[in-house]
Formats: structure tokens, sequence, C-alpha cells
């Protein structure tokens, strides 16, 4: 926590406090009412201001803050760590526990990959029951069995569409001589059979005007009178804010005015159902029919001995990891989760994903007074989490195997995803950190290259700010760049 009070000389505080206001410390900067003085009278007022060090100079911009209309009510945490010495160069509420927003995603991807590896992969299997007989039918049925790839069909981290898959497939099947298939596509998705339908977690920020992504969510507290169906002539999240979710009175997709309930739930995607339909199209298409339809078995009590026939694999888990943290990729965050839980535990669900992600924050000595993990993506505003345990986390991840990739999935200041827009004059390339969105929130948690080639962990989240996301954003700028100079 910062003392100035009993560091700095009132004359220089003045001075600090009107060259702040300027923007810069600067000769320039000084006030008409000095010029007429003497020379030597105007070096000797500003000689203390020549000879601050760069943590001086930090320290007077963050205590300066206190007084900013931006953040004079808000509450907000900061914290500069110097990974070598492994001490707080200079920090601001480091130990309160602050609404973590979309850095809850530091936490997530990091798990993935330290408990499943750089390198890990999801595996669809296309495989054929019963026999292909001189003619190249199959007397059997096909198989496509999920094994939960949160990028399937979706095109994200360099994932195939679905109807690149689709195409493989035919082409694997045409390899096997198989020219007609006389039974059904049968989806095995036993890895989804309790991720269906879950309760969100409390206090989510759900789809509202594309501002915040979650799978289309239903809710019974929000009235039918309030309800509009979405026009499917026009794009409907141009409009003015307003609530998106199917509605569990018509199961169509709508949005309401305004939300009036608690109760949340939402229905996750079943990417096998839709590769097999699309699947199936296709065979047809081409020529090989199908004479029995896509079925999905949850299990199978007496499962048929069946062969494999190809399989399609995912990007690897470096690559998902890198476009969750550049894009803040919330639906690939939360299936992240679910991965590691049922990696872990067999159970493929957020709650079996919490338990593993706080187990292992746990064993790797995370500071977990403050910390309040609800979700892989940060969309629940229950995620807190305290400053100085965000830099300790991110300093003990850069001796690991994996950091290199890690560390790569952060967006960079003023170049790559979402803080493209960022630090683009000052700072830009030596920020490399994860930001965080929500109403009336915003964070930022990551890594900062200085001017001499230093590199320090910070951590900077703000709740309840006044003004708009611009301004604050402007006063996070501010409140790094002097750290360039450490």
């Amino acid at each position: 926590m910062i003392r100035l009070k009993n560091i700095f000389l009132a004359p220089l505080l003045a001075l600090s406090s009107i060259t702040f206001a300027q923007g810069t410390f600067a000769n320039s900067n000084i006030p008409q009412s000095y010029d007429s003085h003497p020379s030597s009278i105007v070096k000797d007022f500003t000689a203390p201001e020549k000879l601050m060090s760069p943590k001086e100079l930090l320290d007077i911009n963050i205590n300066a803050m206190s007084d900013d209309p931006v953040l004079r009510n808000a509450n907000w945490g900061f914290v500069i760590y110097d990974p070598k010495t492994k001490k707080v160069v200079s920090s601001y509420n480091e130990t309160t526990p602050l609404i973590a927003a979309s850095t809850t995603k530091l936490l997530t991807t990091e798990t993935a990959m330290s408990l499943l590896g750089s390198n890990f992969r999801w595996h669809t299997l296309l495989e054929h029951s019963g026999e292909i007989d001189a003619d190249g039918v199959l007397q059997g049925n096909l198989y496509i069995v999920g094994s939960g790839d949160p990028t399937l069909g979706t095109n994200k981290a360099g994932a195939s569409s679905y109807s690149a898959i689709a195409a493989d497939f035919l082409d694997a099947l045409s390899s096997k001589g198989i020219k007609k298939v006389n039974g059904d596509i049968i989806i095995q998705t036993a890895i989804f059979k309790s991720n269906k339908l879950n309760q969100l977690p409390e206090n989510i920020v759900w789809l509202e005007n594309g501002s915040y992504y979650l799978p289309a969510g239903s809710t019974s507290e929000i009235s039918p009178q309030n309800e509009k169906l979405i026009a499917k002539s026009s794009n409907p999240f141009s409009e003015s804010k307003n609530f998106y979710y199917i509605s569990p009175y018509i199961g169509q997709m709508v949005y309401a005015d305004k939300f009036e309930g608690a109760a949340l739930t939402t229905k996750v995607a079943d990417p096998p159902a839709y590769l097999a339909n699309t699947f199936r199209t296709l065979l047809v298409k081409r020529g090989t029919s199908v004479t029995g339809k896509v079925v999905t078995r949850l299990t199978e009590t007496n499962p048929e001995p069946r062969v494999k026939i190809t399989a399609y694999s995912s990007p690897a888990l470096s690559e998902v990891v890198y476009y969750i943290n550049q894009r803040s990729d919330n639906a690939l965050a939360e299936a992240t989760l679910r991965t590691v839980g049922f990696q872990k535990r067999g159970d493929q669900t957020a709650s079996s994903g919490k338990i593993v992600v706080n187990e292992h924050l746990k064993s790797i000595n995370f500071d977990l007074d403050g910390l309040n993990y609800m979700d892989g993506s940060g969309l629940s505003r229950s995620n807190v989490v305290t400053p100085i345990s965000q830099v300790k986390f991110l300093t003990g991840l850069m001796d690991r195997n994996y950091f290199r990739n890690y560390f790569d999935s952060l967006p960079i200041a003023g170049q790559t995803g979402t803080l493209k827009s960022q630090f683009v004059g000052e700072g830009n390339g030596q920020i490399f950190a994860k930001t965080g969105t929500l109403n009336k929130v915003k964070t930022l948690a990551g890594y900062l290259k200085t001017n001499s080639g230093k590199t320090y962990v910070f951590s900077l989240l703000i709740n309840n700010y006044a003004g708009s996301v611009d301004q604050v954003k402007n006063r996070m700028e501010q409140i790094l760049k002097p750290a360039l100079q450490l």
C-alpha cells in the first residue's frame, strides 16, 4: 500500500499534482507565473522533480488517481511485482478481493495446460459395426463418437467446419469401399449426458445485446408480455440493449426489454448431432444412400463390436487457449473447464471442473485468500480475486515448461486481441495481458516489459468506476505507463 504523506515534501506534492494535471512531467508545464522568476530559482524548484525515480513517479501517479472523478468512488486494486526479487514494487489495495471478470480465464486456461498438456487434442471418431458386403453395402451402423470437442465445426482456433469434417468422413468411407449404409448413423454422446441442462453460476451476465456471450439461455422468470421475436431479416443485435434467450414459452430465440428474474438456465449445443446430420445429408447428396436415421445414444447396455474408419482431431490445446485469451471467448473457456473436469473426474460438468481448478490452484500454492472461482470464463460477478494473488500466480508460471505457449496466448498492447486498441502509442508491444469487462468492471493482468528490458508482473482490477468504458481504459493506461520507465 502506498504511503506518500511522509515521503515527499509539500512543495513537491504541489508541483507533481500540477504536472500530472497537465498530463506529463516536463518543464513546459510549469505555470506561466514562474516565467518571470530568475532561472536559478526555477532550477532549484524543479530539481527534485528531475531526481525522482521511476518508482516515485509511479507512486505519485497512483496517488493522484484517488482524486480522479472516474476512480474516486471506485473499488480498485493495483500491484506491480518483480518476479526476480519476489517483491512488490508499487501497489494500491493489493489484498482487496475484487471482481475479476475475464481475467478469470487466466486460471482456467493455465489449469488446462498444466493438467492436460499443450498438445492435448479432442478426437471425434467415425466407426462402423457389421460387415461390408461385396457390393459395398455396409450391413450395419455408422458411429460418430464425440469427446467433448468445444471447437467442433466452429472454425475457431483453426478447427474445421462441419462440412469439411463431413467431407473427410465421406472420403474415408469411400476408401473403405462403402457405397451404401444399410443402417443408422448413431451418435455416441455419453460424455454429454449431464451437460444438456445446467444451472448457471450466480450473478451471471448472459447475452446482452451481443456484449457478453453465453450459449442460448432460458428462464421462466421473464414475463411473456415482454418477449419479442428476433427478426430474421435484420440484425437484432444492432438494436438498443436487450436480453436474448430461448423462450421457455414458445421455444424460439427472443429478446426482452428487461429481465425480472434470478434463476437462469442454459442449453449446451450438441456438436456431434449437427455433424452427424451434416454427414448424412452429404452422403445422400453424393449418392451414398443411408436407409436409417440419425440416432443419439447416451449409453449402450450391449454395445456391438465396431471398427474404426477415421478420426478428426481438434486443434492443440495451446491453439485453443490462444483463441480463448486473445478473443476472450467465453464459450470455449466454459467448455475447457468442463473438459478438465471430465479428464480428471470423469464428469463433464461445470461443478467438477471448478473442483479440479481449485484443487490445482491449491497444489501450486495459489493465495486462496479472497478467491472465489465461480465459472471458467469470468461471466459471473461472483468471481473475485486479489491483485496480489494474481501477480504471484503469474510469476510462478514463468518457470513452467508450457509458459511460452501460455505467454504467447496473451493479447499484446496495441497489436493483438482484446488489447489491440489500447496502448497504441506508449506501451505498444510492451504489455502482454488478459483483459476483462463487465458492466462497471474493467480488469487487466499480465506481464510488462520496461524500456530498459526488465519484466514485471502486474494486476489492475477496477470495480464500480464512474464514466464510460473508454474513460476507465484511459485511466488504466495512465496508471501503467509510468511503470514502463522502471
